[in-house]
């Protein structure tokens, strides 16, 4: 195993394990018939490529070490998607009851949004890895955010990719009204998020309902009109 699989292996542990610990949670909502905050759960670890490139951004050597540890908290990341604005602060709260992990810090993009429109909250939490070695704290980078915001946030990190972080002036206020369009759309949901919960809970009773069936046709599947 090289420097870098061997550097990386507690970051791969600490996202495998704290999406099996979110994803947990989501499901002892779904266990008391109570509407989740949290929508779903991804993880990744940095790619290296990735981690080259940060290193160069912040003048730090680019090789496994407590200082790129240190310098480089989102190596291992963990993103959080939620239906509405409202349900992020009550991820946060969620997470800040939690003794199995500490926040290190906080960084509030819902209300005070990058000069970009990107939106998202950021936790950094130090997340202690059991190794045969011992144990090993490791930095995680947790985003919160709806679903709006993440759609937003993929396409400008797309984008970026492509012009290298230099928006010609014409995409850069697309995006900008873009994202205050999401942003928009997600007040507008959250005002009638009673009447959308409550179909939700509907549809969800329906389809699972020992009677239910949906008519199909014999040849394609899809019911005839």
């Amino acid at each position: 195993m090289g420097q870098w699989d061997r550097f990386l292996a507690p970051y791969k542990q600490a996202v495998d394990e704290l999406k099996i610990k979110f994803k947990g949670m989501r499901r002892q909502y779904e266990t008391d018939n109570t509407n989740s905050p949290i929508e779903f759960v991804t993880g990744r670890v940095k790619p290296i490529a990735s981690i080259y490139d940060k290193s160069l951004e912040k003048g730090i050597p680019f090789e496994p070490s407590d200082e790129l540890a240190k310098e480089l908290p989102d190596i291992a990341g963990i993103r959080m998607m939620c239906q509405f604005v409202g349900d992020i602060e009550t991820v946060v709260s969620l997470l800040r009851k939690r003794n199995d992990l500490r926040i290190v810090e906080e960084k509030d993009y819902i209300s005070r949004e990058k000069q970009s429109g990107y939106r998202s909250y950021h936790v950094i939490v130090e997340y202690p890895v059991q190794t045969i070695n011992g144990e090993q704290l490791i930095l995680v980078e947790i985003q919160i955010r709806t679903l709006a915001m993440n759609f937003w946030a993929s396409i400008e990190h797309s984008l970026n990719y492509k012009y290298k972080g230099v928006f010609p002036e014409e995409i850069q206020h697309r995006l900008q009204r873009a994202a205050k369009a999401a942003f928009q759309l997600d007040e507008e949901m959250s005002q009638i998020r009673d009447e959308i919960q409550e179909a939700q809970a509907y549809f969800t009773e329906f389809k699972e309902s020992p009677g239910t069936h949906f008519p199909r046709d014999q040849e394609g599947g899809r019911t005839q009109r």
